[in-house]
């Protein structure tokens, strides 16, 4: 059984259908790349999955309809980074990682237990931030302070991390770490990814499927190679895409 499945998703603000008919699952170990233009309708279905708006179809975790899931359980299965951090306080580094454990307290004033404190641990090991936990996120470059929101996702520990854009803003460098850690985070756990991406080169380095979408509606979803093909692709930009993208990488050829 897949652990999240979509059927016949349909979002609508008003008159205006933003998301139509949309179906797809996602099987454990797997990387699921959301794939298309803008205003496509990409961010809005990585919103229903969390229940951030209003739908008609299915979502289903594991078989279970998952509006009929707590916050808290949700939480525990289904972890979220998106691409901006708005901090108007001064946590350090640590305090931020230990926010992930928050669905996981029987109530706000309940003390850390030792497996809180290892998944912390743990956290800021793998995203190299040991050196800053006590440092203010407030004085993070760019990278450091996504690293440490995705350090915050790997104490919390779900199933599933859903992507809205991760890496869209940050320097080359900074990208690779991200997306490397995330990869690492899939070998070593078996967990899954869902991510909004607009880069086709990454989805295609690093998805192991795609749902591919253009104004709200489904062309196809599977397995990437299977997906991202250069009629598909063709259909959704109005332009080949497989003969662009070749000629933008020939010029790093030595």
């Amino acid at each position: 059984m897949p652990i999240l499945e979509v059927k016949n998703l349909t979002v609508r603000y008003g008159n205006l259908t933003v998301v139509d008919n949309i179906s797809f699952s996602l099987e454990q170990g797997s990387w699921l790349m959301i794939i298309g233009p803008n205003g496509a309708g990409k961010s809005t279905i990585a919103k229903a999955i969390t229940q951030g708006v209003n739908y008609t179809g299915q979502v289903l975790w594991e078989g279970m309809d998952i509006k009929q899931m707590k916050p808290t359980e949700i939480a525990k299965r289904i972890g979220v980074l998106t691409q901006s951090h708005l901090m108007g306080y001064s946590f350090t580094v640590e305090e931020v990682v230990r926010l992930g454990r928050y669905s996981y307290a029987p109530s706000i004033f309940s003390p850390k237990d030792d497996q809180d404190v290892e998944r912390v641990e743990d956290a800021l090991e793998k995203t190299g931030l040991i050196e800053l936990r006590n440092q203010s996120v407030l004085t993070l470059s760019g990278g450091e302070l996504q690293r440490t929101f995705l350090a915050q996702i790997f104490a919390q520990d779900p199933l599933l991390l859903l992507l809205d854009e991760p890496t869209n803003h940050l320097d080359l460098l900074y990208q690779k770490q991200v997306l490397s850690l995330i990869q690492d985070w899939i070998r070593t756990t078996g967990r899954s990814v869902i991510s909004v991406v607009h880069d086709l080169s990454l989805a295609k380095i690093y998805g192991t499927d795609a749902l591919l979408i253009n104004k709200g509606r489904q062309v196809a979803a599977g397995e990437i190679e299977k997906v991202l093909t250069r009629e598909n692709l063709h259909t959704v930009y109005a332009m080949d895409v497989n003969d662009w993208m070749c000629s933008l990488l020939s010029q790093w050829q030595d």
